[in-house]
């Protein structure tokens, strides 16, 4: 897995290729993101992913998490937010776009909604290129009917 600052970088300069720019955006906004919300971005990013599918990313970590009490609801600790990186969090938003887009997407009113990554430059840019994505695709449906 390469580090969020990579050759993808490049993507999320150029808006080219916003199915590249989230996951990488998304690694960035991990980084800075408090334990609560780290917590809360890792969640919302696992709903749409099956068991197979976790065990796929990242060398199984979300599997482990997700395989801790699976009967119960998906409850992550401060300490699970320790275990995940930047890189891990980028190969789970591929992922997670992968099965639903619209999941990724809104994680926009959740960005914007939080005072402490509403003010993080990588959450300014990756707002902007969900809303401009999801706008695009609501436009694409549309224009088919």
């Amino acid at each position: 897995m390469t580090h969020p600052t990579s050759n993808q970088a490049s993507a999320v300069r150029e808006f080219g290729d916003a199915d590249a720019a989230v996951p990488v955006l998304l690694a960035r906004v991990y980084e800075v993101a408090p334990p609560p919300e780290r917590a809360r971005m890792l969640t919302h990013l696992m709903q749409p992913l099956g068991l197979l599918s976790l065990v796929a990313v990242a060398n199984g970590v979300f599997a482990s998490l997700r395989l801790r009490n699976p009967s119960a609801p998906l409850s992550l600790r401060f300490e699970d937010t320790l275990r995940i990186s930047a890189a891990d969090v980028m190969a789970l938003a591929e992922h997670a776009q992968q099965v639903s887009v619209e999941t990724v997407d809104a994680l926009a009113q959740w960005l914007t909604a939080t005072p402490v990554l509403a003010s993080s430059a990588a959450a300014m840019l990756l707002v902007r290129l969900l809303k401009r994505r999801s706008l695009r695709r609501h436009r694409s449906i549309g224009s088919k009917h």
